[in-house]
């Protein structure tokens, strides 16, 4: 009796520390004193959290960050959200639905302009949550 507890046991535990092992919170740190700053607001998702430009304006910071899991979701920066597709910065996949996460930014775009991040579903033009950047 016992080897078949055993045999049901160290399976179930060994696919419980693969799940929880996967299931990992980016860890990065916000800038101290950004450039630019927004808190995320629910779109066709639930979304929340806040996003921030470094003073070198070459990286983007997700604090908090959490949203809904969907197919193909990418990070956009965009000067509008009428129109997201029409003028926008792919800065590529999300790196994840939970936690603090950084994105390398282009060199030479104006965040005044470029001053919504997105959390943008691809295949369904789907706006999940974004973020307006405000001057620090």
């Amino acid at each position: 009796m016992k080897n078949t507890s055993l045999l049901y046991t160290v399976p179930l535990l060994l696919v419980s520390l693969l799940f929880f092992a996967c299931e990992k919170e980016g860890t990065d740190t916000p800038p101290a004193n950004p450039s630019y700053k927004g808190e995320f607001v629910n779109g066709a998702h639930t979304t929340k959290g806040t996003a921030s430009i470094d003073q070198a304006e070459s990286t983007l910071t997700f604090t908090n960050f959490k949203t809904d899991n969907g197919p193909d979701l990418n990070i956009y920066i965009a000067t509008s959200l009428s129109n997201v597709t029409s003028d926008y910065i792919d800065l590529g996949d999300i790196k994840g639905v939970k936690g603090t996460y950084t994105y390398d930014l282009p060199a030479g775009k104006d965040y005044s302009t470029y001053k919504y991040v997105i959390a943008w579903c691809v295949p369904f033009n789907v706006n999940f949550g974004h973020a307006e950047l405000v001057k620090q």
